[in-house]
């Protein structure tokens, strides 16, 4: 007869191996425990708590010329995003523009909600090109179900530390707890995987791509990060994504490719695009929650 030890096991093996899909646009399987309607609804209550929270503090920029600028580049960006998956058409797309100058990140949660920092603008004094770089990038972790996997795969460890518990001997609990513990600390705190940040890197490329903005502009970018943080070392063990010097060789390998795709995309730079951002200088329709705060000043943070 299995013991209640065994069948916790079980059950954990048998969610686990259920929950494993193949990505249509990256080919990897993933870890799929939790729906992508559900990622996104729970997206977009954190992004409105935040973004209300921002502008009842004055945090949101409203420069008319900055904000067509992002909104320009995010909707190019978005044109070509609805072509690798149709239906996030229907995705309520937005970008905001945080005024922070210390703070170098910029991200899109899942469903489509945006947003960049001005430290990322003015701090690394990017260019559009540049900008396309981030920002696709960020997009494709929204195409690539990349949070719908963080929120499956931190399911996944509380069955895991659960099972571990359970089937340890009394004297070991603690240690293995503990294990566990860290495990699932090390697992959350990444905001990507390195081969997620490795995915949207090459998604994110050809985004920007298509859409007219240069590919080389991807290595120039992170010449541009490793000067302004420092970050030099080829070590990525743990890190929240790639280590600059690999990251730009990885890039810079992919820009031969994306050329012929960029320059076929300037010679029709006059075809439309999808508008499904607009300039929203006024506030008022921001919700007003503050359930979320800022991160704390005076920080490069690794967007990815």
């Amino acid at each position: 007869m299995l013991t209640h030890k065994t069948r916790i096991l079980i059950l954990g093996f048998a969610v686990v191996i259920s929950g494993c899909t193949t990505n249509t646009i990256t080919g990897r399987s993933q870890l799929i425990l939790v729906s992508e309607q559900s990622a996104i609804a729970q997206s977009e209550s954190a992004y409105s708590s935040l973004i209300g929270g921002l502008s009842k503090s004055g945090k949101l920029n409203k420069d008319e010329k900055l904000n067509s600028r992002i909104t320009e580049i995010t909707n190019r960006l978005i044109t070509q995003a609805i072509k690798y998956r149709p239906e996030t058409k229907n995705w309520k797309w937005s970008v905001q523009i945080i005024d922070d100058p210390n703070t170098v990140n910029a991200f899109c949660m899942a469903g489509g909600k945006m947003a960049i920092y001005t430290g990322l603008i003015d701090k690394v004094k990017t260019t559009d090109d540049e900008i396309a770089q981030i920002m696709g990038h960020e997009i494709s972790h929204a195409l690539a179900k990349h949070q719908t996997e963080k929120m499956s795969m931190k399911l996944a460890t509380g069955l895991a530390v659960v099972a571990l518990t359970s089937t340890a001997d009394p004297q070991n609990r603690q240690t293995t707890h503990d294990a566990s513990s860290l495990a699932a600390l090390t697992l959350i705190t990444l905001p990507n995987s390195r081969e997620a940040e490795s995915e949207a890197d090459r998604i994110g490329i050809e985004l920007a791509a298509k859409s007219g903005y240069d590919p080389h502009a991807a290595v120039t970018l992170w010449e541009k990060m490793m000067t302004a943080t420092g970050q030099r070392s080829r070590f990525d063990f743990l890190s929240t994504h790639p280590a600059s010097p690999k990251r730009i060789e990885e890039l810079a390998a992919l820009e031969g490719k994306m050329r012929p795709i960029y320059v076929a995309a300037k010679l029709s730079s006059n075809s439309p695009f999808e508008k499904l951002i607009t300039v929203t200088s006024n506030s008022s329709s921001i919700a007003t929650s503050t359930n979320l705060t800022l991160p704390a000043k005076n920080v490069f943070l690794n967007w990815g």
